[in-house]
C-alpha cells in the first residue's frame, strides 16, 4: 500500500478544523479509557491500521492492560470489559456502522442506562471525531510507523 497524498499539508485549514474536534474530544471531561475505547473499537471497525497502530500504543501508555486492548475485536464475547464499557462498545459499533443499523433503540437504551445526556453527547461526538480521522487516513493511504522487528523466542 502507497500513500496517495499528505491531507495535512493539501488542505491545511481542513485538517487544523478537524484537530479542534480532536482538542474538544480529548479535554472535554470524559474518562480517558472511554476515549481509548471509542478511538480503539471504530478503528478496528474501518479497517485503520494508522489509528489501530497509534490507539493501541496510546491505550498501551496511559496503563491499560494488555487483555483489554487485544479483546477488543471481540468484545462481545469477553467478560474483561465493564457494563459501562460494554454499554460504549455497543454504541461505538453501531454509530460507526450507522448505515446499516440505524442506531437500534436497544444500544441507545443500553447506552442511557450508564451515561448522561451530556455524556452521550460528547461520546457521540468522539465517535465521530475517530470516524473523520479514520476516513482521511484510509481513504489517502497513510502509513503507520513500523516499528523495530523483535525475533521470536
Amino acid at each position: 500500500m502507497q500513500p496517495r497524498f499528505n491531507f495535512a499539508k493539501a488542505a491545511p485549514d481542513a485538517y487544523k478544523a478537524v484537530a479542534a474536534l480532536e482538542q474538544y474530544v480529548q479535554t472535554c471531561g470524559l474518562e480517558r479509557r472511554f476515549i481509548h475505547l471509542i478511538k480503539l473499537r471504530a478503528s478496528q471497525i474501518n479497517g485503520c491500521a494508522y489509528c489501530v497502530d497509534m490507539h493501541v500504543k496510546e491505550a498501551r501508555h496511559d496503563g491499560l492492560s494488555e487483555q483489554w486492548i487485544n479483546l477488543m475485536c471481540v468484545w462481545r464475547e469477553s467478560p474483561v470489559y465493564d457494563a459501562r464499557e460494554r454499554a460504549l462498545l455497543g454504541w461505538v459499533d453501531a454509530v460507526t456502522n450507522i448505515a446499516k443499523t440505524g442506531a437500534p433503540d436497544a444500544d441507545y437504551e443500553t447506552l442511557k442506562a450508564h451515561f448522561s445526556e451530556e455524556e452521550m453527547t460528547k461520546i457521540t461526538v468522539a465517535i465521530g471525531a475517530i470516524n473523520i480521522w479514520n476516513r482521511l487516513a484510509v481513504g489517502f493511504r497513510s502509513q503507520h510507523p513500523i516499528d523495530a522487528v523483535t525475533k521470536a523466542a
